[in-house]
């Protein structure tokens, strides 16, 4: 099996990667030296190097092994737990930040994708927050007032506005927000990797860091090599653990996702879905939906899986592709004969409060950590460039309002462990009461009409 085979086989995104880049060999110098090529490593690079700066990227594997290359593909604005919680626990001037930094986000991930010309597959369809049963409802419309409260453009979708917007059967009420929408992850990050070498950065793959020595020069160092540098960038993520700092940004989770074969045309009409909206449902560990370019549905989520310390599961496990198996034919009752092609997993890096950590780590303020993105990377992750370019150059920015605050630390092990098991666990009873009555919920007059049309 070749290496772009091995690729595929973590994601069925990555079936056309370029050559790798070589592997760090020996010792050089930089300005910064940037640890993890996905969305956040990337895009700072390209930062920095715009700022002026001699810069090197060091990718332990390949760029997009990580989430960046195996995440479902939603572009949201989502900020935190959700805007009801934001709501309860920060000032009104904070929430309109954190609000005003994700909607910067999004667009500066699609100005991005527009400058640069990357056939990303990207489709601004927008996103819904979706309810599966009137238990749901109340939440779904606390979100939609809270939205309106702060400005954020949205639409309260009760259940004929569902209908009208053609959205799946199963979903009895929405919260429709326009802006963002899907891609193909993938190639949004190998265009960002193209960018970044244009742009004369150098990339270095296959070059796993082992050590960073502190000092006014920073030592990072390599299997074969190591990098001289004024400053670093850890974008590590899901795989920060693993260079114990920041030792307790957050917490390493395991998720599964799937996709199925093409839909025929007579399939999708029977879904209905015409606005091809990404869909996220209102349970505490939510499901994701959506179209893919080829009209597959790509769904999951919902199985959140934890190991103890900096180890991870399997990226695949029989169990929970049964239950997201279970539960797509549960949601989608009309397409039983559709066969699930493929599933595929990851980590991703949670914070305690669920906001992206970004910040100084260590004594000498030489070192800078983008992490945490709490599965909404590609946009929180794309912009975070822009943080950690304005935290080295130490000028004000957007990201302020994410490198000022106080993060809440993760627990060491093993009461890391046990807490979030004990969460997980609760989470999951919950959604658990909601799906058992959702599952025997007839459909309304309408939509018995729509199926047997």
């Amino acid at each position: 099996m070749t290496e772009d085979q091995d690729l595929v086989r973590f994601s069925p995104w990555l079936t056309d990667v370029p050559e790798a880049a070589p592997q760090l060999e020996g010792a050089i110098d930089a300005d910064v030296v940037v640890i993890g090529g996905g969305f956040a490593g990337l895009s700072s690079a390209i930062a920095l190097r715009a700022d002026g700066a001699d810069v090197v990227v060091l990718e332990a594997r390949r760029v997009g092994f990580g989430a960046s290359g195996r995440n479902a593909g939603h572009l949201t604005p989502t900020i935190g737990k959700d805007l009801p919680t934001l709501a309860m626990l920060y000032s009104r001037e904070k929430v309109s930040a954190l609000i005003g930094f994700t909607e910067t986000a999004i667009s500066f991930v699609e100005g991005f994708i527009d400058q640069h010309a990357i056939a990303c597959a990207y489709e601004p369809v927008g996103n819904v927050i979706a309810a599966v049963h009137p238990r749901q409802h109340a939440a779904i419309d606390k979100a939609a007032r809270v939205a309106a409260d702060f400005g954020i453009p949205g639409e309260l979708l009760d259940s004929d506005a569902m209908e009208r917007r053609g959205l799946p059967h199963a979903f009895t009420r929405g919260y429709f927000e326009p802006h963002g929408g899907v891609l193909d992850p993938a190639r949004y990050l190998l265009g960002m990797r193209k960018v970044a070498l244009d742009a004369g950065v150098k990339l270095y793959e296959d070059s796993r860091v082992l050590s960073i020595e502190d000092g006014a020069r920073l030592v990072v160092s390599s299997d074969l090599g190591r990098v001289r540098a004024a400053h670093a960038a850890i974008t590590t993520n899901a795989y920060t653990p693993q260079l114990r700092r920041p030792s307790s940004a957050g917490i390493r989770l395991q998720v599964q996702v799937f996709q199925t074969e093409p839909l025929s045309d007579t399939q999708l009409r029977d879904v209905g879905w015409g606005g091809r909206e990404g869909i996220y449902t209102a349970h505490e560990v939510l499901e994701s939906y959506r179209l893919t370019a080829d009209n597959r549905i790509l769904g999951g989520s919902k199985a959140v899986r934890v190991a103890y310390g900096a180890g991870a599961p399997p990226d695949v496990d029989a169990g929970c592709a049964r239950l997201l198996q279970r539960t797509f034919y549960d949601r989608f009752p009309e397409l039983r004969d559709v066969r699930v092609e493929r599933h595929w997993g990851g980590p991703i890096f949670c914070s305690l409060d669920f906001l992206p950590a970004l910040g100084f780590t260590g004594r000498r303020r030489n070192v800078v950590h983008a992490v945490a993105f709490n599965g909404h990377g590609i946009a929180h992750a794309s912009y975070a460039g822009r943080a950690v370019a304005d935290l080295i150059a130490g000028r004000d920015g957007p990201g302020r309002v994410l490198w000022g605050r106080r993060s809440i630390p993760v627990p060491p092990e093993p009461l890391r462990n046990w807490v979030t098991r004990a969460l997980l666990a609760f989470f999951t009873r919950l959604d658990r009461r909601t799906d058992r009555v959702a599952h025997g919920r007839p459909r309304s007059a309408s939509q018995q009409n729509k199926a047997a049309a």
